[in-house]
C-alpha cells in the first residue's frame, strides 16, 4: 500500500479514488482478519460514507487534505460515537459512547477514513495483545507469534496493509514495543501534547496516544493532525505545533546522539543489541556525533511503573461498577452486584493488576510504596534531564527481544512485564519517543531502534528518524503475509 502523500497523489490526479482505496483495504481486511485478528470492529459501511465525501470534494474541484480519503485503523480504548468501544475487556461488551474522543474527531475533520477498531491487551494491560477478553491478534511476520502490546491490532493491521496508518496508545510503551515486534514506525509524543478526551484510563499519568505508520513521514502527519490544545483535558499542552513535516531531512550534521550505556547489557538478545549497535553506526556515518551516556536510575522504572501504574489503574477502573454501562450480573445486594460482575467481566491480569494497585495505595503501605515510587519517578526525569544537556536525542533498542511465541510468556506476568524494560521510564519522564525498524533476526523477525527526545522535541524525533529510514531499506520490508 502507497503511504499517505502517494495516496493523496492518486486522488488529487484523479488515478484512483478515496472510495476505490477504501475498498480495497476493507477488501484485505476482510481476507486477512481470519489469520491476523487485528480488527474488532470494521466500520464499513461508515468508511465507504467518508469516502464518498472526499470523492464529491474532488469532483467539485475543491482542495482537499493530506489525511482525506486515508484509511487508518483506531485502537479500541477510544471512545467513538455509535461505534462499540471495548477496550478488549468483556466487562464492557455491547458499550456505545455517546461521545466522540478528541483525536478520533479531529481525524474526522481532517477526512479520514476509519475502517475499524483495532484488538488490544484489555484496558491496554499488556505487552503481547494475548489479553484481549476476545481474540489473540497474530503478528504479520509469523502468524505463530504476538505483535506486541498492548496497541498489538493497530501495529498488526498498519505491517499488514489493512490500513494506512493507525493511532494507538502507550502508557509504558504500548506504541512503540509493538511497533518494533512488527517492524513499523510508532510515537509516544511528549506527555500532554496530545488530549486525552475519549481515551478509557489505565493510568491517567501515562497514558498518551499516538500513531503508526510504515514510514516516518506518515507518522509526522497523523501526529500533526492529533496534536493540539484541548480544554476537555485539564492534562493538555497550550503550545504552538509546528509543522513536523518540515523536520524531514536527510543528514544530522551537528546531531549529538547519546546512547544509554544502562539499556546494553543482561536480558538482551545478543542479535537486538549488534543491529542497534550497527544503527547508532549509520547515524555516526549520517554526520552525528555519538556518545555514551549515563542514566543510571533508568533500570528501576520497570519496578516503579508496576506500582504506579496499578496504583492509578485501581482507582481508574473503580467506575466499572455495572450501574452506569457495561454488562451486569444481577444479585441480590449491591456488593454482591459488584462482585459478580467484575469477576465475570475483567481478565485475569486486569485482576492482577487491580490488586496490586489497591494494595499499594492501602493505609500502611502508601508511603512504602506508591509515595516512594513517584520519588524514584522524579529521579529518573532528572536522569534524562541531564542527559539532555549533553546531547539532542538519546538511543537504545526498543524491546528486548524479537516477537515471541504466543502462549510462551502468558504463565510468567514478570518475564512479560520485561519485554517494557526499555520503553517505561520514557512514559514515567513524559518524554516523546520512537520506535523505527533498523533489522531482522535469524528467523526473520523486525528490530526497533527507540529514539528518545527532550520534551517537546518531536522534531528531533522526526528528523533523526528520517535521516535514519531515508538511508536504510528496513522500512521497504514487507511481512510474508503481504
Amino acid at each position: 500500500m502507497a503511504s499517505i502523500r502517494e495516496l493523496h497523489q492518486q486522488l488529487v490526479s484523479k488515478a484512483r479514488s478515496a472510495v476505490e482505496i477504501t475498498t480495497e483495504t476493507l477488501q484485505r481486511i476482510e481476507t486477512l482478519e481470519p489469520k491476523l485478528h487485528s480488527f474488532l470492529c470494521v466500520t464499513a459501511d461508515k468508511a465507504i460514507a467518508a469516502a464518498e465525501k472526499v470523492d464529491a470534494k474532488i469532483a467539485a474541484g475543491e482542495t482537499i487534505g493530506l489525511l482525506e480519503g486515508i484509511p487508518i485503523g483506531i485502537k479500541d480504548n477510544l471512545c467513538t460515537r455509535g461505534i462499540p468501544t471495548t477496550c478488549g475487556s468483556r466487562i464492557l461488551e455491547g458499550f456505545v459512547p455517546a461521545y466522540e474522543s478528541t483525536v478520533t474527531q479531529k481525524l474526522q475533520d481532517a477526512g479520514a477514513v476509519m475502517v475499524g477498531k483495532t484488538n488490544l491487551d484489555e484496558f491496554a494491560m499488556g505487552s503481547s495483545t494475548e489479553n484481549s477478553g476476545y481474540q489473540v491478534t497474530a503478528n504479520p511476520w509469523d502468524l505463530s507469534r504476538v505483535p506486541g502490546g498492548s496497541s498489538g491490532g493497530s501495529a498488526a493491521a498498519v505491517a499488514a496493509e489493512e490500513c494506512v496508518v493507525a493511532l494507538g496508545s502507550d502508557t509504558g510503551g504500548s506504541i512503540r514495543q509493538p511497533a518494533s515486534l512488527c517492524g513499523v514506525v510508532g510515537m509516544k509524543p511528549t506527555y500532554g501534547l496530545v488530549s486525552r478526551f475519549g481515551l478509557v484510563a489505565y493510568a491517567s499519568s501515562l497514558d498518551q496516544i499516538g500513531p503508526f505508520g510504515r514510514t516516518v513521514e506518515d507518522a509526522a502527519i497523523l501526529l500533526q493532525a492529533i496534536a493540539g490544545y484541548d480544554a476537555q483535558d485539564s492534562t493538555s499542552l497550550q503550545v504552538e505545533i509546528p509543522d513536523y513535516t518540515q523536520a524531514l531531512k536527510s543528514d544530522l550534521k551537528g546531531f549529538k546522539v547519546g546512547v544509554i550505556t544502562e539499556t546494553f547489557g543482561e536480558g538482551l538478545d545478543e542479535i537486538v543489541a549488534e543491529r542497534v549497535r550497527e544503527a547508532i553506526a549509520q547515524l555516526k556515518s549520517l554526520g552525528a556525533t555519538v556518545q555514551e551516556i549515563s542514566c543510571p536510575r533508568f533500570r528501576y522504572g520497570l519496578p516503579t511503573y508496576y506500582i504506579i501504574a496499578p496504583s492509578e489503574a485501581s482507582a481508574n477502573l473503580a467506575r466499572y461498577d455495572a450501574v452506569k454501562y457495561g454488562i451486569r450480573e444481577e444479585a441480590d445486594s449491591l456488593i454482591e452486584m459488584y462482585t459478580k460482575t467484575r469477576a465475570k467481566g475483567f481478565g485475569t491480569e486486569v485482576k492482577r493488576r487491580i490488586m496490586l494497585g489497591t494494595y499499594a495505595l492501602s493505609a500502611g503501605y502508601y508511603d512504602a510504596y506508591y509515595l516512594k515510587a513517584q520519588k524514584v519517578r522524579t529521579l529518573i526525569k532528572q536522569d534524562f534531564d541531564q542527559a539532555f544537556e549533553k546531547v539532542d536525542v538519546l538511543v537504545c533498542p526498543t524491546a528486548p527481544t524479537t516477537a515471541f511465541k504466543a502462549g510462551e510468556k502468558t504463565s510468567d506476568p514478570l518475564s512479560m512485564y520485561l519485554s517494557d524494560l526499555m520503553t517505561i521510564p520514557v512514559n514515567l519522564a513524559g518524554l516523546p519517543s520512537m520506535s523505527i525498524p533498523c533489522g531482522f533476526d535469524k528467523q526473520n523477525l523486525p528490530i526497533g531502534l527507540q529514539l528518545i527526545g527532550n520534551v517537546l522535541r518531536e522534531d528531533v524525533l522526526f528528523r533523526v528518524g528520517y535521516a535514519y529510514e531515508q538511508s536504510t531499506e528496513w522500512h521497504t520490508q514487507k511481512p510474508p503475509l503481504v
